[in-house]
């Protein structure tokens, strides 16, 4: 899979070929997770065919046309499939007594991550500090979840499964405020709706998805059952 135009601009349907690409290697053991993750995120960060072709230059290429910019390439989508082939299951998650529905941080940080149950309306504020909200293993007390985030000269990292929706709408004043690769993230059915507000002031707020634990082992998991 090679482009005469590394310059070329990429698609989305481009880096989701990529992304799909990355995920059979890694589950025919190709691939070791930690690599996979880089590589996933940098699929998504890229701009241009010369940024997408040495992620998978090592890998095999699939049967048929499909490369970048060629047809007939499967569509993948960043909602994470499971070596058995379900969607990441949403059901029992949501509804639960919230544990936390805010917190704050002056010159030093805060974590929210693990099994914990995340407030519908979360408020998290740092200054001259940083703060740590994983969703990834959370339960939700409602479908519909607002996080706000207020940093002033800190930062505030939120971390995602790749399948939960996500709705990124804060303001960033020199400073960032937003989501990489939010363009290919596709929501699995069930999933609830967090929106992601507030302001950065010369600090940032980022968002990034990431694999559960979960997602990680059942990956493991396939690939030793294939080299078996």
């Amino acid at each position: 899979m090679t482009s005469d135009l590394p310059e070329m601009r990429a698609s989305d349907a481009e880096r989701e070929r990529i992304a799909e690409r990355l995920r059979e290697a890694v589950a025919e053991g190709r691939l070791d997770m930690e690599e996979f993750e880089e590589r996933l995120d940098a699929a998504f960060k890229a701009r241009t065919h010369g940024e997408l072709e040495p992620l998978v230059r090592d890998l095999p290429v699939p049967d048929g046309p499909g490369g970048i910019g060629g047809p007939g390439g499967s569509s993948a989508r960043l909602a994470v499939t499971t070596p058995a082939g379900g969607l990441s299951n949403w059901s029992g998650r949501i509804g639960k007594p919230a544990t936390s529905s805010g917190a704050f941080a002056f010159w030093g940080g805060f974590g929210r991550k693990g099994t914990w149950t995340i407030a519908r309306r979360f408020t998290a504020a740092v200054f001259q500090a940083g703060g740590e909200i994983d969703l990834r293993e959370a339960n939700f007390e409602d479908r519909e979840i607002v996080i706000r985030c207020f940093t002033i000269m800190g930062g505030i990292q939120i971390t995602v499964p790749p399948d939960l929706d996500v709705n990124v709408k804060g303001f960033g004043l020199m400073g960032g405020f937003g989501e990489a690769g939010a363009g290919d993230a596709v929501p699995a059915p069930g999933s609830p709706r967090v929106t992601i507000t507030g302001f950065a002031l010369m600090g940032g707020v980022g968002v990034e998805r990431k694999l559960r634990k979960a997602d990680k082992q059942r990956l493991k998991e396939a690939r030793k059952r294939e080299l078996e």
